[in-house]
Order: structure tokens, then sequence, then C-alpha cells
């Protein structure tokens, strides 16, 4: 077969693929294999939207550059939260 006919998949990452909580698990512990402090750098990454605070070990970088920060900040606010603080208001409390 010519190379030219072969069709190559690219692996998704979010709904179709690895989970944004699967990337972040990889993301922290690839950080800790390397010996930093995982939240201070995701949090870094998360501010600043610079991916030199991700390691390229294990390809943690590339993963995390693949989720939307927006995103995933909204994830973990409604974590933090309780889906059932914001679920139907649209992000609004009642405050």
């Amino acid at each position: 077969m010519d190379r030219e006919e072969v069709t190559r998949l690219f692996g998704r990452v979010g709904r179709e693929g690895i989970s944004p909580r699967k990337v972040m698990t990889i993301v922290f512990e690839a950080l800790q294999e390397k010996g930093y402090r995982p939240i201070d750098q995701i949090v870094g990454y998360l501010v600043s939207g610079d991916p030199s605070y991700i390691t390229g070990h294990n390809q943690a970088r590339n993963l995390i550059k693949s989720l939307e920060r927006d995103e995933l900040l909204e994830d973990m606010v409604r974590y933090y939260l309780g889906q059932e603080v914001v679920r139907g208001s649209g992000g609004q409390t009642d405050n």
C-alpha cells in the first residue's frame, strides 16, 4: 500500500477520547515523577496559559494543551462548589 493511501488516526482528548480527569492525573503524575510540585505547576499553567509550567515527560504538556483552560476551570469550580449549587442556574447562585 502506498504511504499516501494510509490514513492516520489521532487519539482525541475529551468527550471521545481521554477524559479531562485522566489528562490531569497523567499530568500530575508526570510532574511528580520529575520532582516538581504538581499543584503549583498546574496552577501556574492555568493562570498564565504558559505550557512551560508542564513537563514534556509522558506527553503531559501535549495532553494538557489539548484541553481548553476555561472549560477545565469551569469543571473545577463546579466540582469544588458541588454540582447542585450551579446546576440549572447558568452558573448563577442566589446570592
